[in-house]
């Protein structure tokens, strides 16, 4: 794994002070430490106290931090920001964020699994833990949608068995997920447990995530671009995670897996393709819960995915 060297802390340094005054925050205070946000240039000495701008830790010591003035006091230019350098995440195989072909929904009921492979080969548990600490971090960093990093309390990775046969992806955190950090906690989340008990498997043995890692102010529906920015990162779990299938959870996980505005209805009860995995599509459990009627599918819908398994159905 490669480290950032001075010039990338020296950046992100920037970035941050840069992206604080677009969300109308002038200084970034730390006891009696202050950081002023409408810096446009940092002087090479800030690269050494980098660690300082991008933690706030209160439980650290408080003094003066030793920073020369700013070579141009001017405020923040509308000149755009470079991309976030992302962190190399293999070191022996392809880079998991590499450009790969997208995949596309099937029309058909059959399931074609030489058409597509996973970027780079399976990796050990060890290699999966040390990957999504890296990418943890990347996506903590993230301020690609300005509007999401500035109303968000904090990201949302993913949670669950790093050697899943099953990937249950959902849409976005919602207020519960924004507050705790982990995906499908709130009142949706607790129905997606019932349904995956009921399907004879484990929320621990699964993996859970989402298409975005912020929440969207107000839960509103996510649009494209913000699942755009946020595909290197899912792109990224999926390819270490390699997982036999996929659920698609709503239609907001099938724009982003299988980059589709076909609806939930007419894509669920067979399977598609992404990569190496079978995709199953169904309905979101918030829909559920405002939907009663349509649990039934959704049922209909995981008993599929059992079958394919090879599980005992119930009642079989």
């Amino acid at each position: 794994m490669l480290l950032p060297t001075s010039d990338h802390l020296r950046w992100a340094a920037i970035q941050i002070l840069e992206n604080y005054a677009r969300c109308g925050v002038s200084r970034v205070t730390r006891g009696s430490d202050s950081l002023s946000a409408d810096w446009a240039i940092l002087p090479a000495a800030a690269s050494s106290n980098a660690q300082a701008t991008d933690s706030l830790d209160s439980s650290s010591p408080s003094k003066p931090l030793e920073v020369s003035p700013p070579i141009v006091p001017a405020p923040v230019s509308p000149r755009p920001l470079p991309p976030m350098p992302l962190v190399p995440l293999r070191s022996a195989a392809k880079d998991v964020t590499a450009a790969s072909s997208r995949p596309t929904a099937s029309n058909s009921a059959h399931f074609n699994i030489a058409e597509e492979k996973w970027i780079g080969p399976p990796l050990s548990i060890d290699a999966r833990i040390e990957v999504f600490s890296a990418l943890r971090e990347q996506v903590a960093a993230c301020r690609k949608c300005e509007e999401l990093a500035c109303s968000r309390t904090q990201t949302v990775f993913g949670t669950g068995s790093l050697n899943p046969r099953v990937v249950f992806f959902g849409e976005a955190p919602g207020a519960d997920e924004d507050k705790k950090g982990e995906p499908f906690v709130g009142a949706a989340g607790q129905l997606l447990n019932k349904i995956i008990n009921a399907s004879q498997m484990k929320r621990e043995d699964v993996y859970i995530l989402n298409s975005l890692k912020c929440r969207p102010p107000g839960n509103r529906t996510p649009v494209d671009i913000e699942i755009e920015n946020c595909r290197p990162f899912f792109e990224a779990q999926l390819d270490v995670l390699q997982p036999e299938f996929i659920v698609c959870l709503g239609a907001v996980a099938v724009r982003a897996v299988l980059q589709t505005t076909e609806s939930v209805g007419r894509l669920r009860g067979r399977f598609h393709r992404y990569r190496k995995a079978k995709v199953l599509v169904t309905y979101h459990p918030a829909y559920l819960l405002r939907n009663e009627s349509a649990k039934k599918f959704v049922w209909d819908d995981m008993q599929l995915l059992m079958g394919a398994m090879g599980l005992k159905l119930p009642n079989a």
